[in-house]
C-alpha cells in the first residue's frame, strides 16, 4: 500500500528538479530552461497543481519507464503502438482542446478517480463533465504517476480517458488509455509482473480496479 505522501503531487520546486533529473524536457523536445523558466515565472499558483508538458512525447514507451513501481519500470503493452495518434478532447460533446502555445502548463487538483471504480468510461465521462472536471490524457496521466508514484498501485490505478483517437468516419476509436500494475501475464511477459504499464480498455466496459482520472481543469 502506498504512503499518503506518495500520492500527494509535491511542490513546484520539486516537480522541476525530478522533470529535470529524469530528462522528461527532452522527451518533448524542449530543454531545461524553459521548464525552469515556466517555473520562475509562476508567481501565484494554485496548490495541488501538476507541471506538464503541452505536447507528446517521442517515445511514450520510454517516458512510460520513468514510472516505477516496486523496483520495476512501465512499458507499454505490445498492442498499444498508436499511442502517438491519440488527442485530447473534454467535455459532454467531446471537442477537441487546443493545447496551449507555452511548452508547459498546470493540471490543477489531479485525482486519481477511485469513485468511478467500477463504472464505465463512458458513464463517469457524464459526471465529470457534470462537474465542471476535465478527465486526463496521457500525457497527464504519466506525470501524473511521475511526481506522485503512489498513485498507482495494485488494484487502484485509473484510465485517461480525456485521450481519444478519432476514426476516419468521425467517430472515437472505442478503446480508451489506461494505466495499471501488470500481472505479468499473457503478453505481458512474467518479467513484466508488478510494473506499471500504458495499456488500453473498452469505452464501454467497467473494471474495478481502475478509477477515472480527472482534475479541476487545465490552466494554461
Amino acid at each position: 500500500m502506498s504512503t499518503n505522501d506518495e500520492k500527494r503531487v509535491p511542490g513546484i520546486a520539486a516537480q522541476v528538479e525530478r522533470l529535470a533529473e529524469l530528462g522528461v524536457p527532452t522527451q518533448f523536445g524542449l530543454s531545461e530552461k524553459s521548464l525552469r523558466d515556466f517555473a520562475n515565472q509562476l508567481d501565484r499558483y494554485p496548490t495541488k497543481a501538476l507541471i506538464v508538458p503541452s505536447g507528446k512525447p517521442s517515445n511514450y514507451s520510454a517516458l512510460t519507464q520513468l514510472i516505477q513501481y516496486r523496483g520495476k519500470r512501465g512499458f507499454v503493452v505490445v498492442d498499444f503502438t498508436d499511442a502517438a495518434d491519440y488527442e485530447v478532447f473534454e467535455g459532454s460533446d467531446q471537442h477537441a482542446v487546443q493545447m496551449t502555445e507555452n511548452d508547459w502548463y498546470l493540471l490543477v487538483d489531479p485525482q486519481r478517480g477511485d469513485e468511478f471504480e467500477s463504472a464505465s468510461p463512458s458513464e463517469a465521462l457524464a459526471e465529470v463533465t457534470a462537474s465542471n472536471r476535465v478527465a486526463l490524457s496521457i500525457v497527464e496521466g504519466l506525470m501524473l504517476a511521475i511526481q506522485a508514484p503512489g498513485m498507482l498501485e495494485r488494484n487502484h490505478c485509473y484510465m485517461t480517458i480525456a485521450s481519444r483517437k478519432k476514426k476516419a468516419n468521425g467517430g472515437f476509436d472505442a478503446r480508451t488509455p489506461a494505466l495499471w500494475i501488470s500481472n505479468g501475464t499473457g503478453r505481458d511477459a512474467e518479467e513484466n509482473e508488478d510494473a506499471p504499464k500504458l495499456g488500453w480498455c473498452w469505452w464501454n466496459n467497467r473494471h474495478t480496479w481502475l478509477g477515472i482520472a480527472h482534475a479541476d481543469r487545465r490552466q494554461f
